[in-house]
């Protein structure tokens, strides 16, 4: 399978997952020159960019791993450009990442809200 034919289908389990928990979805890859954001969603208030990670099994461990710091910072970038592009001010932030471990009906889907700060 093409890796990019991979990732919409991780893609678009996160964003399942998202909606069924009650998130909206306010932006699918999104992208500037700092980077991409692969899911914008919004929740009670809070804006959260959602890093998408998917492996095809467990067996190399959890997917979520393999977000480096320096993906965080262009993570970080791209938000902020994000956030001044929309107009978006005085709202809660949060960057998140969503693990997808298979494919189809039987990916997990797990989500860890906070993952990482801005802190840079």
């Amino acid at each position: 399978m093409e890796r990019k034919q991979w990732g919409n289908e991780g893609e678009a389990a996160a964003v399942r997952y998202l909606e069924d928990q009650g998130y909206r979805i306010q932006a699918r890859n999104y992208a500037c020159r700092h980077g991409e954001l692969d899911v914008v969603a919004e929740r009670e208030g809070t804006v959260c960019f959602v890093e998408v990670r998917m492996r095809s099994t467990a067996a190399w461990g959890d997917p979520s791993q393999t977000v480096s710091f320096a993906k965080q910072r262009r993570v970080v970038k791209t938000a902020l450009h994000y956030l001044g592009t929309h107009g978006v001010r005085g709202r809660m932030l949060r960057f998140d990442v969503i693990s997808v471990v298979g494919r189809g009906e039987r990916a997990t889907v797990e989500h860890l809200p906070g993952a990482f700060d801005a802190g840079m």
